[in-house]
């Protein structure tokens, strides 16, 4: 019988640090201060909404005159729950307080300032400014919005993703929109929820996407020391079996960015016009060699 000290059980979780809280709170605070900025200074003060929580928050402040902050931080509350129970204690900790820096920060530019009158610019950098802040918290390991939190219990007992929970609630939001405020704001409405999710997605993945390769070639030895020494990049050999033929089959794995992309086609190209190569796209890359070696 083997027994497991309990000290070294691999499921307990590790306590952060107070480097990484610190930096935690620092990036939760600054795009929490960022969503408020887009939405008292550009969107609100045009009735144009952003999907979820924020966009019920608009119609419900636009129709009883409270203030959004205020609604915003009520109505997630039950979601940070949902949140602590679904997800974990962290994730709670840093939504409730991103949350919190919201609804005040919101409060306080309540009727402020106007950047602008000009309904596209008030679109395209609300949109931006949103999209920006919220991609900062889901990185630092946070939410600003519940509807997620929502869609993915949902999505549990239902037929349907995640994603399509979302655009449900959305589609219900951004036509109630259209009849309280009026139809071209739902639609600038759309253009700034489509602006926020394309900037929340480059600042949740990062600018320098990475890409891998999967190359099949009789001549993977040559194209793989051609990738090394001239895209600088390392690579490894994998050995496969054709599950047609039954032949062995020399297969290239590696991980390049997307300005690369070109260059490791006219790479294979130049060696071996007839070799399988798939390329795909990736979210994460950690540990191994895949930093860039200089080639110059």
């Amino acid at each position: 019988m083997v027994t497991v000290d309990p000290a070294l059980n691999t499921t307990q979780h590790r306590k952060l640090t107070k480097r990484a809280i610190f930096w935690r709170v620092i990036f939760v605070t600054i795009g929490a201060v960022l969503m408020a900025v887009a939405l008292e200074l550009f969107l609100i003060p045009n009735n144009i909404l952003d999907g979820g929580i924020t966009g019920i928050s608009i119609i419900i402040s636009y129709l009883t005159d409270w203030r959004v902050g205020f609604i915003l931080f009520v109505l997630n509350l039950p979601f940070v729950y949902l949140g602590y129970k679904q997800i974990g204690k962290t994730f709670a900790i840093a939504t409730l307080y991103g949350i919190f820096v919201l609804s005040l920060t919101s409060v306080l530019l309540h009727n402020a300032y106007v950047v602008t009158d000009d309904l596209l610019l008030d679109t395209v950098f609300g949109g931006i400014i949103l999209g920006t802040g919220v991609g900062i918290v889901i990185r630092a390991g946070g939410s600003l919005d519940g509807t997620e939190v929502l869609s993915i219990l949902m999505s549990q007992k239902l037929p349907f993703s995640v994603g399509e929970v979302v655009m449900f609630f959305n589609f219900f939001i951004f036509a109630t929109a259209g009849f309280i405020f009026s139809w071209d704001r739902a639609m600038y409405s759309i253009i700034t929820y489509y602006i926020a999710s394309k900037v929340i997605d480059l600042v949740v993945e990062g600018f320098n996407e990475s890409k891998s390769a999967w190359i099949i070639s009789e001549k993977a030895e040559e194209i793989g020391i051609s990738i090394m020494a001239r895209l600088g990049r390392g690579v490894t050999y994998l050995k496969g079996e054709g599950a047609f033929t039954g032949n062995d089959k020399a297969v290239i794995f590696c991980v390049i960015t997307r300005l690369e992309e070109s260059k490791l086609k006219s790479i294979v190209d130049e060696y071996d016009p007839a070799a399988f190569l798939a390329i795909g796209n990736i979210s994460e890359v950690r540990g191994g060699r895949t930093r860039k070696k200089r080639i110059h």
